[in-house]
């Protein structure tokens, strides 16, 4: 079954940097494009970030655009987020996600595009 296992989160001070990678087993991979998104204390599971399936494209929220960066590994079946300059407000919850479309023309950023999710990885940043 589909499987996504993120690693790499933790307790950070403001302007540090942390890169969260998620492990993907279970499905084809390279055919399915890949999100991360966030969900903060008492709010709503937000998008963050996407890579369409062959790569080519990426899309990102305006809040972590210039600071965060989306890349994807077809050949190992991961797809790790880069985040710099981490401000209080990136905190939250940080959950991995599969595209519910094989091949999708572009790039999903709504929840409901996404079908399989991970566990999640805390990401806590500090003033």
């Amino acid at each position: 079954q589909v499987q996504l296992v993120e690693s790499g989160g933790g307790l950070v001070q403001a302007g540090a940097s942390l890169r969260l990678s998620c492990a993907a087993s279970g499905f084809p991979f390279s055919h399915f494009a890949m999100g991360w998104f966030r969900q903060a204390p008492g709010k709503e599971r937000e998008f963050i970030a996407a890579i369409k399936w062959d790569k080519d494209v990426t899309k990102y929220t305006d809040s972590v655009k210039g600071r965060f960066t989306i890349s994807k590994d077809n050949a190992g079946n991961t797809v790790d987020l880069q985040m710099d300059s981490l401000k209080p407000e990136d905190t939250g919850v940080y959950y991995c996600a599969a595209d519910r479309q094989r091949r999708r023309s572009y790039v999903p950023t709504e929840i409901r595009n996404f079908g399989s999710w991970g566990q999640g990885t805390q990401v806590t940043v500090s003033s």
